[in-house]
């Protein structure tokens, strides 16, 4: 099963781009990010007639989630993250698909830090911690796909001296990212390319995405179960050189439908 995350920086917008990546790579399941539209505008029919079902988390300007999938049934399992009632923001929807539970996920920016808005990711983030702690251990494959706004550590951001202040890259942030691994999940594209310098954002100006001058801020996370299946882990950097693309390129994990058997010794 190919598993994917997009941030598509407005679905509407850039329907053309998502619609070509999606007939060209194929992935079986999609996370999306940022629609930036209400539950009416999203384009269930230009999606479907490409094979997919999809389920969705709108909201008006900002923000909104979905999945995607074409190879079965979409199960949803939550919309919202728990944890704070009155929170009105889009950011997270769950769902089981051919025996794997799927979160998609765009946690807050939390610029300008310190800050309300910082503040706000911090109460995000925490209570991330809690919702996964309950599902790191079940027994089935759990994938958490999205954009965090967090880059974990020096090698996943293009001159790391620049960043320090920036909320992506405060200690904090790189501490509750941190605290996820502890928990039990496998950061898949750094588990299968350790030492690597991969990015998944370049910003539209100074020709970052030409300089590769990029941030690697979206993530697949693998409880065991999942990370038993992973065969690769790659960024599709292809519609990110497309005109009117979005500043985010896919992330595509692919797991094979059963855990690879061990060889004796």
């Amino acid at each position: 099963m190919k598993i994917a995350t997009y941030n598509v920086n407005g679905i509407n917008g850039r329907l053309d781009v998502l619609l070509s990546w999606l007939t060209m790579a194929e992935p079986d399941v999609v996370c999306l990010q940022e629609l930036k539209a209400p539950d009416e505008r999203f384009p269930e029919p230009a999606i479907r007639d490409l094979g997919y079902e999809a389920i969705w988390l709108g909201q008006k300007s900002w923000n909104g989630v979905a999945i995607l999938s074409r190879v079965g049934e979409i199960h949803e399992t939550r919309r919202g993250l728990p944890g704070e009632p009155d929170d009105q923001q889009s950011r997270y929807i769950e769902a089981a698909v051919k025996g794997v539970l799927i979160a998609g996920l765009y946690l807050p920016n939390g610029n300008p830090r310190p800050g309300p808005k910082f503040d706000y990711k911090l109460r995000w983030f925490d209570r991330l911690h809690k919702h996964l702690s309950t599902l790191v251990s079940l027994d089935a494959p759990v994938v958490v796909a999205g954009d965090f706004n967090a880059m974990p550590t020096d090698l996943d951001v293009y001159v790391p001296e620049r960043w320090r202040d920036d909320a992506l890259f405060a200690p904090e942030v790189r501490h509750a990212y941190a605290q996820l691994l502890d928990q039990g999940w496998t950061d898949a594209l750094r588990h299968l390319h350790p030492d690597e310098r991969i990015y998944t954002f370049w910003k539209y100006w100074r020709n970052s995405f030409e300089r590769d001058a990029g941030l690697r801020i979206d993530h697949i996370l693998l409880n065991d179960k999942a990370k038993a299946r992973l065969v690769s882990a790659e960024v599709d950097r292809r519609p990110r050189g497309w005109e009117k693309t979005s500043d985010h390129a896919p992330v595509v994990v692919d797991l094979v439908d059963k855990p690879p058997r061990k060889r004796k010794a």
